[in-house]
């Protein structure tokens, strides 16, 4: 079992997370292969959203989680098995997507499927999928006590 290997792709992971949440884009498309496909299964776009290139999923992101949207993605019970320079690796995900501006809450939960490649020794996205488990949206209004007392993206 190669245990660099691993503890690689649980970092590769961790990055990709924190670059999503804290929107740093260029840092994120790093963590892609340039051919890379992301497939993202969640009711809130109704069809599924299939992207292919590492310019298309970052492109994605910079439009879906631009400033004023605040998210954050959690990732664990890793299940990866190496093959080489190939990988594939399976992650529970749990997300919170706050949208001040439409007053919306989304929260959700979904296995990534993913696959990685070693390029020039480092470890890199090739795919990465979802379907949701479940999602739920509430309103703010809903929840009259509802008060966003911190929000790194509001200016």
């Amino acid at each position: 079992m190669d245990l660099v290997a691993l503890e690689e792709i649980r970092r590769l992971k961790a990055r990709y997370l924190r670059c999503l949440d804290l929107k740093l884009w260029d840092e994120m498309a790093g963590t892609l292969t340039t051919d890379a496909h992301a497939r993202f299964g969640t009711p809130s776009y109704g069809e599924p959203l299939n992207f292919e290139g590492r310019d298309a999923i970052i492109g994605f992101f910079r439009n879906a989680v631009g400033p004023g949207v605040t998210t954050v993605h959690f990732a664990g019970q890793p299940e990866i098995d190496v093959d080489g320079d190939t990988a594939t690796g399976t992650w529970l995900m749990r997300d919170k997507v706050i949208v001040p501006e439409h007053r919306v809450v989304i929260e959700g939960a979904a296995y990534y499927e993913d696959t990685y490649r070693r390029v020039d020794g480092a470890w890199l996205t090739a795919s990465t999928q979802y379907d949701r488990l479940y999602e739920t949206m509430m309103s703010m209004d809903d929840v009259p006590s509802l008060k966003l007392t911190a929000n790194r993206w509001s200016s």
